[in-house]
Protein backbone atom coordinates (compact mmCIF):
# COMPACT_ATOMS: atom_id res chain seq x y z
CA UNK A 1 0.00 0.00 0.00
CA UNK A 2 3.09 2.37 0.63
CA UNK A 3 3.57 2.66 -3.02
CA UNK A 4 -0.16 3.73 -3.82
CA UNK A 5 0.51 6.24 -1.31
CA UNK A 6 3.43 7.30 -2.68
CA UNK A 7 1.94 7.45 -6.03
CA UNK A 8 -1.01 9.43 -4.90
CA UNK A 9 0.96 11.55 -2.57
CA UNK A 10 -0.83 11.17 0.38
CA UNK A 11 0.94 11.03 3.46
CA UNK A 12 0.92 9.81 6.92
CA UNK A 13 -0.97 12.39 9.77
CA UNK A 14 1.82 13.90 11.99
CA UNK A 15 -0.49 12.44 14.67
CA UNK A 16 0.04 8.81 13.12
CA UNK A 17 3.67 9.13 12.65
CA UNK A 18 4.13 10.30 16.28
CA UNK A 19 2.16 7.24 17.57
CA UNK A 20 4.60 4.82 15.23
CA UNK A 21 7.85 6.47 16.88
CA UNK A 22 6.36 6.17 20.00
CA UNK A 23 5.37 2.16 19.49
CA UNK A 24 9.08 2.16 18.21
CA UNK A 25 10.65 3.86 20.99
CA UNK A 26 8.66 1.67 23.72
CA UNK A 27 9.86 -1.70 22.05
CA UNK A 28 13.29 -0.79 22.15
CA UNK A 29 12.83 0.13 25.45
CA UNK A 30 11.28 -3.05 26.39
CA UNK A 31 13.71 -5.11 24.55
CA UNK A 32 17.02 -3.19 25.94
CA UNK A 33 17.85 -1.83 22.13
CA UNK A 34 19.38 1.47 22.09
CA UNK A 35 18.54 2.97 18.68
CA UNK A 36 22.24 3.44 17.85
CA UNK A 37 22.83 -0.17 18.26
CA UNK A 38 20.32 -1.54 15.88
CA UNK A 39 22.22 1.25 13.67
CA UNK A 40 25.65 -0.69 13.78
CA UNK A 41 23.54 -4.53 13.27
CA UNK A 42 21.67 -2.95 10.33
CA UNK A 43 25.04 -1.82 8.73
CA UNK A 44 26.85 -4.81 10.15
CA UNK A 45 24.08 -6.79 8.31
CA UNK A 46 24.52 -4.57 5.17
CA UNK A 47 28.13 -5.25 4.93
CA UNK A 48 27.88 -9.03 5.20
CA UNK A 49 24.47 -9.33 2.70
CA UNK A 50 26.98 -6.66 -0.07
CA UNK A 51 29.14 -9.62 -0.27
CA UNK A 52 26.70 -12.00 -2.02
CA UNK A 53 23.88 -9.38 -3.45
CA UNK A 54 23.20 -6.43 -4.60
CA UNK A 55 20.29 -4.67 -2.14
CA UNK A 56 18.33 -1.61 -1.91
CA UNK A 57 19.62 -0.11 0.79
CA UNK A 58 17.16 3.11 0.68
CA UNK A 59 14.65 0.30 1.42
CA UNK A 60 16.45 -1.95 3.87
CA UNK A 61 14.08 -2.17 6.89
CA UNK A 62 15.41 -3.97 10.20
CA UNK A 63 13.28 -3.71 13.15
CA UNK A 64 13.50 -5.34 16.89
CA UNK A 65 9.81 -6.09 18.05
CA UNK A 66 8.59 -9.00 20.70
CA UNK A 67 6.82 -12.02 20.40
CA UNK A 68 4.93 -14.65 22.38
CA UNK A 69 7.71 -17.67 22.68
CA UNK A 70 6.35 -21.49 22.31
CA UNK A 71 6.38 -21.37 26.17
CA UNK A 72 4.66 -18.16 26.78
CA UNK A 73 7.62 -16.21 27.26
CA UNK A 74 8.31 -12.44 25.98
CA UNK A 75 11.14 -12.67 23.73
CA UNK A 76 12.81 -10.49 21.11
CA UNK A 77 12.50 -10.73 17.69
CA UNK A 78 14.55 -9.45 14.83
CA UNK A 79 12.65 -8.62 11.50
CA UNK A 80 14.21 -7.38 8.39
CA UNK A 81 12.70 -6.98 4.59
CA UNK A 82 15.61 -6.63 2.30
CA UNK A 83 15.20 -5.76 -1.37
CA UNK A 84 17.73 -7.68 -3.76
CA UNK A 85 18.40 -6.52 -6.61
CA UNK A 86 20.69 -9.00 -8.00
CA UNK A 87 21.98 -12.17 -6.49
CA UNK A 88 26.37 -11.94 -7.34
CA UNK A 89 28.32 -14.61 -8.96
CA UNK A 90 30.68 -16.64 -6.75
CA UNK A 91 33.91 -17.78 -8.01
Amino acid sequence: MKWLNDLFGRKPAPAQIARDRLKLVLTYDRVNCQPDLLEMLKNDIMKVLLNYMDIDEEELDIQISQTTSELNEIVPVLFANIPIKNMRKQP
